[in-house]
């Protein structure tokens, strides 16, 4: 099996097809954070455009790609997190109400009634929190806590300091906590409390 190198030595030379296969390789978990980061937003609809927009700019850039300043994985996310941020500029400045951006919260179907909506309505605070944190302090936290990306990946990531990020993620913690705070002895929200540790 190919490395990302090999692969994007080849596609510099002109195999073009290989960059279906890099694309393969990242796809879920570029779609996964690019979610994540317009879920706060409620945009989650608008996910696999901008999944394709990234592949896109990608590749549009390859040439210009030096494995010298950063891993092939970190310089998708940089250019994922640069499109969602642009895409929800431009979502501020149109100002559309929720009810009008396509956003539909679904319930599971072995849930009754009370449970989903009950289940919403948390998933909606947790959400509202991440939402009420700074630009990078949330970027932060979805790719240590969902994406799972260590320390110096979302450091290369966000243009800061591994102690930098560490700080950001403490605040960012620190913040849904005390946002949370008058639901934290509900079971749903005990998952934040391990936050803190890592």
């Amino acid at each position: 099996m190919m490395t990302d190198s090999q692969m994007i030595r080849e596609i510099k030379e002109g195999n073009t097809e290989l960059y279906s296969e890099l694309m393969r390789r990242y796809q879920r978990k570029i779609l996964a954070f690019i979610y994540h980061m317009l879920k706060s937003a409620h945009l989650e609809l608008l996910a696999e455009d901008i999944c394709s927009e990234t592949f896109y700019k990608a590749f549009r850039s390859l040439h210009s790609f030096r494995e010298v300043d950063a891993s092939f994985s970190t310089w998708l996310y940089t250019i994922a997190r640069n499109t969602v941020l642009s895409e929800l500029r431009k979502q501020r400045s149109s100002n559309i109400p929720l009810e009008e951006s396509g956003f539909v919260p679904v319930a599971s179907n072995d849930e009754v009634p009370e449970q989903a909506v009950l289940r919403n309505e948390r998933v909606g605070m947790v959400r509202e929190a991440i939402n009420n944190l700074p630009e990078k302090q949330r970027s932060a936290l979805i790719l240590r806590e969902y994406e799972q990306l260590d320390y110096q990946e979302i450091a290369n990531i966000l243009g800061q300091s591994v102690s930098a990020v560490k700080s950001l993620l403490f605040r960012a913690r620190s913040s849904v906590k005390s946002q949370l705070e008058p639901y934290l002895y509900e079971p749903v929200f005990e998952q934040f409390e391990g936050m803190k540790s890592r």
